[in-house]
């Protein structure tokens, strides 16, 4: 594996968590599913004692780690989830699939629609649709959806928990970018 990414998220996990090791880590390496590495940022999903959890790990320019799980201790990424995702990622990368940021430009097909659904947060969707003038309040009033619900469906977003609407969200709010750009100017 050449990816010089991976190459340096695997050596930022080594030094982080390479000798972290113990029975409740252990447990859940090599358990998870549905692992996905987008760029220097991977998530995979385990079943835990409460339920599935989802587990994220990323690496920063900077140099930095930052990790975050969905259990009951994991939100600032201390747990042994999170260790366990670092230790199965450094003995299987290949296991990860490569998720490929798609551009806007290149959506042609339903494929590469949820490509670059999957590839884009909504906080980065709603920020292009607030460039465009489209305030958060706006769009929420012209979809029927309280502001309220949006901001809880954005903060889990990024704290790794996956509203069902999320999907249906990005796309409205898409549609609201592409309308806004066809029709600017006109009333």
């Amino acid at each position: 594996m050449a990816d010089e990414t991976v190459e340096r998220l695997q050596n930022m996990l080594r030094e982080k968590w390479g000798s972290r090791s113990g029975v409740k880590v252990e447990r859940y390496v090599g358990k998870f599913w549905g692992r996905e590495r987008r760029e220097g940022k991977i998530t995979a999903v385990v079943e835990g004692n409460h339920g599935n959890y989802t587990v994220s790990i990323e690496a920063h320019e900077q140099g930095a780690v930052t990790s975050a799980c969905s259990c009951y201790i994991g939100k600032h990424g201390y747990c042994h989830h999170c260790a366990a995702l670092a230790l199965t990622f450094l003995a299987e990368p290949d296991s990860f699939v490569a998720i490929k940021k798609v551009e806007k430009t290149a959506v042609s097909d339903l494929d590469t629609l949820r490509a670059y659904l999957d590839g884009i947060t909504l906080d980065e969707l709603i920020k292009q649709m607030r460039a465009k003038g489209i305030t958060q309040k706006a769009f929420c009033e012209a979809v029927g959806m309280s502001t309220r619900h949006l901001t809880a469906v954005k903060s889990a977003e990024s704290r790794n928990h996956r509203y069902h609407e999320l999907g249906a969200i990005k796309l409205a709010v898409l549609w609201m970018l592409e309308n806004f750009e066809t029709h600017a100017g006109k009333n």
